[in-house]
């Protein structure tokens, strides 16, 4: 029996290192060609690594939350059947999983299908230890969804379901120690990053949005059923859209090592998102050529791949000014963090009903503040103020939104 060792591979656009997320294997597993065998992270997304080879786990190249160079061992993996020489040098590969080597000669032993699941599914079914061979599919294609992972426990309480006895309960000053890596640790070091270096300008302003929360209650009520549903963010989207005509400066990247702001024609909206393994931003591209319900449908579809694992990386890249939301959660104003090298990021609040005085009489409004951040460094606090109110307009008069 020969050695096997597999190398990180190089996924790419310049990408020299990884993090190890989660490991799917252990010394003494057997595995399967095409098992996979780790979640790694680059700077934007998490990329599951396969087995190019069947046989036996020998060792493991690093610990969760270690970094290692594209072409550093990841993992050693006893081989079941040995390999024949190569006849030639193999050929430059594009694809993750065609990067791997691969042993020449007699194919490995057959192995079943492997199962369909994204890697949030497949990092929880090995912490409860579960085998998704044996889980009931009733996702899209076959696909192992977490309430099929739920159900699975429900029909076999040993392995943790809600009949499993249940654990004394730890004592009153039981700690627990979480290490953050992957996705997590990446989103606080940009967050730390973007604080440390962009001096935050953050603007709120108070928008009334009863007309246009009245337009788009008519809108989907006549086109809802064949147009799709329109949430709010499809009409603050075309408010910058046309906000960023006049004030280039906002939309726009910042450089600060070369000293050099790019301002950008095209409209690339990051869409702040929360997933299961913490915040991700999906980008809507070229929103100044969409109309509201396209930028609608791409808000569901950005999202659901963001959540879902699938967001590949020229979804998650490129972005020129962003927006965030916490939709009910939304409180009357926030404090957004720029996402760099953006200048801006908008955000949402909660709309609520409030009291307000018109003519004299005091009538129910339904108001909105929006939380915006600024880099003071490229854009004067008035520049930012004449921007957010020019957003304001544009919601309060919806049928500004029309008119080109």
């Amino acid at each position: 029996m020969s050695i096997h060792p597999i190398k990180v591979p190089d996924l790419g656009e310049g990408i020299a290192e990884i993090e190890l997320v989660a490991w799917h294997v252990q010394p003494g597993d057997a595995v399967a060609e095409d098992q996979v065998l780790a979640e790694v992270m680059t700077d934007k997304a998490s990329v599951e690594i396969p087995s190019p080879v069947a046989g036996t786990v020998l060792a493991l190249g690093g610990e969760i939350g270690q970094t290692l160079a594209v072409g550093a061992e990841l993992i050693r993996i006893e081989l079941d059947a040995e390999p024949a020489p190569m006849s030639a040098p193999a050929a430059v590969q594009t694809s993750m999983v065609e990067a791997l080597p691969r042993p020449a000669g007699p194919a490995p032993p057959a192995s079943p299908q492997r199962p369909i699941a994204s890697p949030a599914v497949r990092t929880r079914a090995w912490e409860l230890g579960i085998d998704l061979q044996d889980v009931t599919a009733s996702g899209t294609a076959g696909r192992i969804t977490q309430a099929d992972l739920d159900a699975h426990l429900v029909a076999h309480p040993a392995r943790g379901g809600p009949h499993a006895p249940r654990p004394a309960p730890p004592p009153a000053d039981a700690t627990q120690t979480v290490k953050i890596v992957g996705l997590r640790r990446r989103i606080a070091q940009r967050m730390q990053e973007s604080k440390r270096r962009i001096p935050h300008f953050t603007y709120v302003e108070e928008v009334d949005v009863s007309e246009l929360e009245a337009l788009r209650a008519r809108l989907n009520a006549k086109w809802g059923a064949s147009r799709g549903h329109l949430s709010l963010l499809p009409f603050l989207i075309r408010a910058i859209v046309l906000a960023v005509r006049e004030f280039g400066q906002i939309n726009a990247r910042f450089d600060d090592e070369a000293g050099v702001l790019t301002r950008h024609e095209a409209v690339h909206v990051g869409i702040a998102t929360q997933t299961d393994g913490g915040l991700m931003v999906p980008v809507l591209r070229n929103a100044q050529g969409r109309d509201l319900w396209s930028n609608a449908a791409e808000i569901v579809r950005l999202a659901d791949a963001a959540r879902s694992g699938k967001a590949v990386r020229d979804e998650l890249s490129g972005s020129t000014i962003t927006i965030t939301s916490l939709g009910r959660l939304g409180g009357i104003m926030s404090t957004p963090v720029i996402n760099p090298p953006e200048v801006a990021i908008v955000g949402v609040n909660r709309i609520a009903l409030r009291p307000v005085i018109r003519d004299g009489a005091m009538v129910a409004r339904q108001l909105m503040n929006l939380s915006s951040s600024f880099d003071h460094r490229v854009v004067d606090g008035a520049v930012a103020a004449a921007f957010v109110q020019c957003l304001r307009e544009c919601l309060e008069q919806p049928a500004i939104l029309f008119i080109e």
